[in-house]
């Protein structure tokens, strides 16, 4: 190793007696060390090492107030998770007290008197090591630095991957695709209300936008058809949970099964009325019964082409009126209780702006009535054909 870099290490002397702290400092100058600190006081030693860092600590055993043995404790709390850097000095070289020092986190003795070849000989080794083991220290944190930004990164592309798969759904038949943004939002703040951590709660923000990912796989004729289904056109609309749920199976990704299962369950009914499987209560993954409850909120709360917004009042009162037939009651009642941050959500993330941008786009500057989600309503919510 460069023997500047050994010369230019930081080296804390700590001794209850000057005399023999002088004896070091000026062999450690001799030798062409430059940073030598030192302190009689072991109370200060734990204040020193987290200040200087030091590559070495050279350590008398027997001192007032802490003795090494209390110092070493010290440092383990401060490099509780590294190499502590200790040489001990004691007159005591007796196999008990050496075995104890080591236990207790010393490197390496240095016997008192100590022969000065012998003594700056162990000195550089052991900062050598330190070095070395600090050298490494810095690659790993490199390394996993790395590491965390390229997990980040991928993260954000799946994330970006699972927002489009969520809004070209939406698209498929929503002017604007805002209604998978809000809906999200408003889920990850009823799934708080009811005691989620925020890794669920953002699980849940990301995956909810994939509730109709299905709709994919339903022709043009019918997800686009202005009139009223026919009954044979109703059950292959409402094959999209079913579709969806394909769709996103088969990952080991928890934030995929948690959209499968929104995918597979979100059209299921507290009474069990629901499609596709026809779960009721508790059956119904608790993730279905919040986004069915969020979903509905937005679509009656936003105006289309086909029909009037709800007012929050008239949405709320149906909301009630379905609670324990269509929603879960305790999920109904938490989301009224945290009606005001549900329209703070929708005050931020508004139809307008986008609608005029997406209509324009869409249609070359005109209107153009389309149907929306009307089909993807309950039947109790359905304009009449």
């Amino acid at each position: 190793m460069d023997d500047a870099r050994i010369r230019d290490a930081r080296i804390l002397v700590v001794d209850d007696l000057e005399l023999n702290i002088k004896l070091l400092e000026n062999l450690l100058a001799e030798a062409g060390y430059r940073r030598v600190f030192s302190t009689t006081d072991s109370r200060q030693v734990a204040q020193l090492y987290r200040e200087l860092s030091p590559d070495l600590v050279i350590l008398d055993l027997h001192m007032p107030h802490r003795n090494g043995f209390q110092v070493m404790e010290d440092l383990r709390e401060i490099e509780h998770d590294s190499y502590i850097p200790v040489l001990v000095l004691t007159g005591l070289p007796d196999h008990a007290t050496r075995l104890r020092a080591l236990e207790a986190g010393a490197r390496d003795f240095l016997s008192k008197p100590f022969e000065h070849v012998e003594a700056l000989t162990r000195i550089r080794n052991m900062i050598e090591v330190r070095l070395l083991h600090n050298e490494v220290r810095e690659q790993n944190r490199i390394l996993e630095e790395k590491v965390r930004q390229r997990t980040q990164q991928l993260r954000e592309t799946q994330l970006e991957i699972v927002r489009r798969l969520g809004r070209a759904a939406e698209y498929r038949d929503n002017v604007t695709g805002m209604h998978v943004i809000r809906m999200s939002h408003y889920c990850a703040e009823l799934a708080r209300a009811i005691g989620w951590d925020d890794e669920a709660c953002e699980m849940l923000l990301h995956a909810s936008p994939m509730h109709d990912i299905g709709k994919i796989g339903i022709p043009d004729r019918i997800l686009l058809k202005e009139g009223k289904l026919t009954p044979e056109e109703w059950e292959v609309m409402k094959s999209h949970a079913t579709i969806g749920a394909e769709l996103l199976s088969g990952s080991t990704s928890p934030l995929m099964h948690m959209a499968m299962e929104i995918a597979l369950s979100h059209h299921e009914k507290w009474d069990g009325s629901g499609y596709p499987k026809g779960l009721k209560g508790e059956q119904i993954p608790i993730v279905g019964r919040i986004v069915a409850l969020c979903d509905v909120f937005d679509a009656l709360t936003t105006e289309r082409p086909y029909k009037r917004a709800w007012s929050v009042e008239e949405v709320i009162a149906e909301i009630d009126r379905q609670s324990g037939r269509h929603f879960d009651p305790n999920l109904v009642e938490a989301f009224k209780s945290i009606l005001p941050k549900i329209l703070q959500i929708r005050e931020r993330y508004t139809e307008k702006a986008a609608t005029t941008a997406a209509v324009a786009r869409h249609t070359g500057g005109h209107q153009r009535l389309v149907p929306d989600e009307k089909h993807h309503l309950p039947p109790y919510f359905q304009p009449q054909g």
